[in-house]
């Protein structure tokens, strides 16, 4: 296939070929072949296509064999024809076979090169596509040039799928070269950064509160987004995306998101914008207390449980505060959790509306009845019930009722004659017992109970059958330091009193407590008798004070010369012939 240069020269003119023998003709082609003797190798150069085949193209660039370049080196479906000029890299200018060793891709590697070595003196951008990945980056085709370009370079921030990326012709800046190496290190994130920058000055200067643009969600932490609105970052706080309770941005919020936001506050010192979402929807809160008047009933979702109570949404945008004290009639001292659950669907009445603080008070118990207001109505005062003690406490007794509420029995109401402390000894737990209804109080909600109450005062007949100043007959049932108790018989239902240690007699010698015993009789005079403390003092002192004086007034007097012996003897003589 290769021909001398003097037997087929070829006009680059015409593209037509010449036989001429003529010796001038001849050492002009070749001294134009040869450019006067430099080497064409390492040169890219233009030559004429001579021939077309499937795979190849021979290319006449002036030396003494034509070169063959291969096809697929111009591209998917190139535009040739025999006679166009094309530019060719000349790597040999002959190799073992007698042809030209000739390069598409070299020349335009080559060309690519000077133009790409010009813009990265002059840092203007350059085109080229993402066409592959390798460690660490990606490749990018620069007209013919391959570039490297990093991960890190690709974007202002990380990018998941590269896919939309690829193949798309998209500006570069050259951040290094080395042309010995073949080395070229490009940049995507640079190009972002630099519009980012004119953007965020032609942004910041239009920017105004009330404004209403486009933007990308950036990214979401626990309080809010950051939305990237061009070349600068607004907040959008957690209560600002809707109307409604969002408890985490990503609920309502995807990174890379589009959204449409509101600039509530611009500072021009700090740069900071604080964006919102719902402000460009209609406020639900508008009109609300004419749409839920108090006493208005309706059903909702539970949405959150606090320690204070339950919020059930009435619309979207609109929640209402169950507080933990309109949550049950029964259950108190409760915490929410353990009355509703998330998600339950409850039934609420309006108690009060706040639409200034944006509050409204709901009420769960009043869609119930009352079991209060419902035992008030079913019981009297003085109703006998029974019930199990469901607690006992310090200040008495609580007692299930009917309606699963609790009365309770004070310690004063248990027993007539004990103190309440000893009273309260003799329950446990689960045990049944019998009470009588004493009040009832639904508003307070208070039931008070009464166990001594099902008997008879004995006080009451301590007040028929005695009055101060009677003697009576006791009996001895308790010993102490300071006194004795005791108990005063059939007429007082055994009712108790006490006698002091100083009322134990009239001479002091005898005024011991250890000279009685347990069940001992004794007579005692009544000198007190307290219906408020429901206190009987008696003493067996005044009682031998007035025997005494009754037996000097009847019998005479010391003065008369009698012995205070011969005058009780007398006494008591006498009242022995009596009985």
């Amino acid at each position: 296939m290769a021909k001398s240069a003097a037997k087929r020269l070829v006009d680059r003119n015409t593209g037509k070929a010449s036989n001429s023998n003529d010796k001038d003709s001849f050492a002009a082609l070749l001294e134009e072949s040869f450019g006067g003797g430099r080497t064409l190798e390492g040169n890219v150069v233009k030559g004429r296509i001579l021939e077309i085949s499937d795979d190849f193209i021979t290319v006449d660039v002036g030396l003494k064999s034509e070169g063959r370049v291969a096809l697929r080196e111009f591209g998917q479906n190139p535009e040739l024809k025999v006679g166009d000029l094309v530019e060719v890299y000349v790597e040999r200018m002959e190799d073992r076979n007698g042809e030209a060793m000739l390069s598409r891709e070299k020349a335009r590697r080559e060309e690519s090169w000077g133009v790409l070595e010009k813009a990265h003196q002059g840092a203007v951008r350059v085109m080229g596509v993402i066409y592959g990945k390798v460690k660490g980056g990606f490749t990018v085709d620069l007209d013919g040039a391959t570039a490297f370009l990093p991960g890190s370079q690709v974007d202002i921030r990380p990018v998941k799928e590269i896919g939309p990326l690829m193949g798309v012709p998209q500006p570069f800046i050259i951040l290094k070269m080395d042309r010995t190496r073949g080395n070229i290190v490009v940049s995507r994130r640079a190009v972002l950064e630099e519009s980012r920058a004119e953007a965020r000055s032609e942004l910041v200067g239009q920017l105004k509160e009330g404004a209403i643009l486009t933007g990308v969600v950036k990214n979401i932490t626990d309080y809010g987004a950051f939305v990237d609105l061009g070349g600068v970052d607004g907040l959008l706080h957690v209560t600002d995306i809707s109307w409604k309770r969002i408890n985490h941005p990503s609920e309502a919020l995807q990174i890379g998101q589009q959204v449409q936001v509101q600039v509530i506050k611009f500072n021009q010192d700090s740069q900071r914008i604080s964006l919102g979402m719902k402000q460009l929807e209609g406020d639900p809160w508008e009109g609300v207390v004419s749409k839920y008047p108090v006493g208005m009933r309706l059903k909702g979702p539970i949405t959150n449980i606090a320690d204070y109570g339950a919020f059930v949404e009435l619309e979207p945008g609109i929640e209402g505060l169950v507080h933990v004290s309109e949550m049950s009639w029964t259950k108190k001292n409760m915490h929410p959790s353990k009355i509703v659950n998330m998600g339950d669907e409850v039934d609420v009445v309006v108690l009060d509306v706040d639409s200034g603080k944006r509050r409204v008070s709901l009420g769960i118990k009043q869609c119930q009845e009352n079991p209060w207001q419902g035992f008030a109505e079913k019981n009297n005062e003085g109703t006998v019930l029974e019930g199990p003690i469901n607690n006992i406490t310090e200040f008495g007794l609580f007692v299930g009722l009917p309606g699963e509420i609790d009365g309770m029995v004070h310690l004063s109401d248990l027993d007539w004659n004990m103190s309440g402390e000893e009273a309260i000894k003799q329950y446990a737990k689960g045990q049944t017992v019998t009470v009588k209804v004493l009040e009832v109080d639904a508003a307070k909600e208070r039931i008070s109970l009464g166990i001594k109450q099902l008997t008879d005062d004995p006080f009451e007949n301590v007040m028929v059958n005695f009055k101060k100043g009677d003697v009576i007959t006791c009996t001895v049932s308790a010993v102490q330091e300071n006194g004795i108790e005791v108990t005063l018989g059939d007429k007082a239902d055994g009712f108790s009193g006490f006698i002091r240690r100083g009322d134990l007699a009239k001479d002091r010698a005898e005024q011991r407590a250890d000279r009685f015993a347990i069940g001992e009789k004794v007579d005692a005079k009544i000198t007190n008798i307290d219906k408020g403390s429901r206190k009987l003092s008696l003493s067996i002192k005044a009682r031998e004070v007035e025997e005494e004086k009754q037996a000097l007034a009847e019998y005479g007097s010391q003065d008369s010369g009698a012995s205070l012996g011969d005058i009780l003897g007398a006494a008591i003589k006498k009242a022995q012939k009596k009985d």
